[in-house]
C-alpha cells in the first residue's frame, strides 16, 4: 500500500508526540492502519507525504543510493539573482558538507491554499517562488541551502517525491497510490 497525505503546516511526521503540550501528528487523518512515512517532512513544511506498508519500498524511496528526486516549492525572501540560482545548481556548502547539485529556477506563485498562520509579509522586502529540486534528504536541506545563497525560506511545499506528486491534494487529505 503506498498513500499519498498533503501534511499540512504544523503537523510532525510521525503518528506519536510526547511533548507536552503535544503536537499535532499523523493520527488525526484517518489514515489505514499499519502505515509508517516513508521519509520525513519538516514540522514547518508543507506538502506531499508518502505512508507506506511496505519496508522495502520505504527503503527505495528514502534511502540517499536510491536519489528519489524531491520537488519543493519554495517562497524566499529576497529578489533571486542569477548568481544566487547558480551556486544552487552548483551544490551550495554546508556546514555537514557539500550539497549535490540541485535543480533550481524561478517560478509563478504556484496555486496554493491558505497558510495557517500566514506567511510574514513585509512590504519593503520582496519575495519570490522557486522550484528547487534535490537528490538527497538532509535534515532542513532545502532551507540550509537557500539561507546559504542569501535567500531565506518563508514557506517550503514539497510538491513530488520521484514520480509521485502532490496534485490537488488540500491539506489533511490524502489518496491511495
Amino acid at each position: 500500500m503506498l498513500i499519498a497525505l498533503n501534511k499540512p503546516y504544523g503537523v510532525l511526521s510521525q503518528f506519536t508526540d510526547r511533548s507536552v503540550p503535544p503536537k499535532p501528528t499523523l493520527a488525526g487523518f484517518g489514515l489505514p492502519k499499519n502505515v509508517y512515512a516513508a521519509g520525513r517532512l519538516d514540522h514547518d513544511s508543507e506538502g506531499l507525504l508518502l505512508l507506506t506498508d511496505d519496508g522495502d519500498l520505504a527503503h527505495r524511496l528514502t534511502d540517499p543510493k536510491h536519489k528519489q528526486p524531491k520537488t519543493y516549492w519554495v517562497q524566499v525572501e529576497g529578489e533571486p539573482r542569477e548568481d544566487q540560482l547558480q551556486a544552487l545548481r552548483r551544490g551550495v556548502e554546508l556546514n555537514d558538507g557539500p550539497t549535490l547539485p540541485a535543480q533550481a529556477e524561478r517560478i509563478d506563485p504556484p496555486a496554493l491554499w491558505p497558510r495557517d498562520p500566514p506567511v510574514r509579509f513585509r512590504k519593503t522586502v520582496p519575495d519570490a517562488w522557486l522550484a528547487i529540486t534535490i537528490a538527497e534528504g538532509r535534515n532542513r536541506q532545502v532551507r540550509r541551502m537557500t539561507a546559504a545563497v542569501g535567500l531565506p525560506t518563508l514557506r517550503l511545499v514539497r510538491a513530488a517525491v520521484g514520480p509521485y506528486r502532490l496534485d490537488d491534494l488540500q491539506p489533511g487529505q490524502w489518496r491511495p497510490l
